[in-house]
């Protein structure tokens, strides 16, 4: 791959969001399990997330976040995939630099750097102003990192809409991270060639070391 820059999305990537989708479930009074199935069904159909409330018959579901949020109380250690850390120390001991820039809010990097998420750069899409799938999120991610040829720029990430495509139109290289709802559910259109694809992060590690 010749990618010398590896940056890494944060939610089914470093982060398990299992326990945010159950805060959810339990401030619409309903079961998990019943969000779940909802939630994969729009996945499925390539709809925004946003659809499983409306689906749900929940418009005034943003109403909600705050509570969801308190309850949720920001990434805890038991949410890191316990893949994570290892795999972030063994890219930088092997000379990659390595960056975490995700959609987020701001105060998720606070939060990662205290379970221990030691990168060059890290930045939220709320602090940056841009968001995926926006191109402008991908030149600014390239310019945080200091603007490597995005050939030599690897994004890891598990939704092929949000992750990968548009690094891919950006001439980053990828690698989809198929864990997670999207990373399960997700199919790349039709005529899309293939694209390196790993199940944890340590594959990760493999695939950008046998590079």
């Amino acid at each position: 791959m010749g990618a010398r820059w590896v940056c890494l999305d944060v939610g089914e990537c470093l982060i398990d969001e299992t326990r945010v989708w159950n805060e959810w479930a339990r401030a619409l009074g309903i079961p998990a399990f019943t969000l779940s199935a909802v939630f994969g069904g729009v996945i499925e159909r390539g709809g925004h997330h946003a659809d499983t409330f409306a689906l749900l018959g929940r418009p005034d579901w943003a109403d909600l976040t705050p509570a969801v949020e308190a309850a949720y109380g920001g990434f805890q250690p038991g949410d890191m995939y316990p893949d994570a850390l290892p795999a972030l120390a063994r890219l930088r001991a092997a000379g990659y630099h390595v960056a975490v820039i995700a959609n987020q809010p701001a105060r998720r990097r606070d939060e990662l750097l205290a379970l221990g998420v030691d990168v060059d750069v890290m930045a939220m899409s709320e602090a940056m102003g841009n968001k995926k799938p926006d191109p402008a999120f991908f030149e600014k991610a390239l310019e945080l990192m200091g603007s490597p040829p995005p050939e030599d720029t690897l994004y890891v990430g598990d939704r092929i809409d949000y992750d990968m495509l548009p690094a891919l139109a950006a001439r980053m290289r990828v690698i989809w991270l198929r864990r997670g709802p999207w990373g399960i559910l997700q199919h790349l259109p039709a005529g899309t060639p293939p694209i390196p694809e790993a199940h944890t992060l340590l594959e990760v590690c493999d695939l950008v070391d046998a590079s």
